[in-house]
């Protein structure tokens, strides 16, 4: 498993340097089918672990001004989709994209929203990272964005698909990144109240 990831991380460490520690690096965020009914789901990483760092991510989105766009699918019967609470604890209520295609970037009401940011860099947070993380991160990167899979807010359906999403990933120049390593490289000087706020939502996901 340890050789794996030195692949992955050999293969995108030029992507790796590409302006997270600058504030103002212009992320987006989009938030994929995070709902229940499809959460629960994940087989490669816990679910409470799995919601920890969507809130850690949703507040360090709220914290930094990060832009987010969640999306979803509708229920039986045209239900809305109802999303896991913790994105609504760190960001508060945000408008749900139903989407009609497994991937985001071929909906036009999405791909509308993020363009609206007029920001390029796109972290992805979803189950499952085969298909609702996946797809739209190949097109997004095949769209000129710089892509960031935030894995620890990640779910797949096995670690063998995983890791072959990961990889495929990897190839298209898109990177891996958690939401620990975000927060580290976005917080900058420790002696800034922002940058202690930060470090105080990393020890929040390591309390819990």
């Amino acid at each position: 498993m340890a050789r794996f990831w030195l692949r992955v991380i050999r293969r995108s460490s030029k992507y790796e340097q590409i302006g997270l520690k600058n504030r103002s690096f212009g992320c987006v965020i989009l938030l994929a089918d995070l709902q229940a009914g499809i959460v629960e789901r994940t087989q490669t990483l816990p679910l409470e672990r799995l919601k920890t760092a969507v809130r850690g991510l949703a507040k360090l989105a709220k914290l930094f001004g990060m832009p987010a766009i969640v999306s979803g699918i509708r229920g039986e019967g045209g239900s809305a989709a109802k999303m896991i609470g913790e994105i609504s604890e760190g960001l508060g209520t945000l408008p749900t994209h139903h989407r009609t295609t497994c991937d985001s970037f071929l909906n036009e009401e999405i791909v509308a929203a993020i363009e609206a940011t007029g920001r390029k860099t796109l972290l992805i947070s979803g189950v499952a990272t085969e298909l609702a993380v996946q797809l739209p991160a190949l097109t997004a990167s095949d769209q000129r964005y710089r892509v960031y899979v935030v894995l620890d807010a990640c779910g797949g359906m096995s670690k063998r698909t995983e890791q072959a999403a990961v990889l495929r990933l990897a190839k298209a120049g898109a990177t891996t990144v958690s939401v620990m390593t975000l927060a580290g490289e976005i917080a900058g000087d420790f002696r800034d109240a922002k940058a202690q706020q930060a470090i105080g939502i990393l020890y929040e996901m390591a309390q819990s």
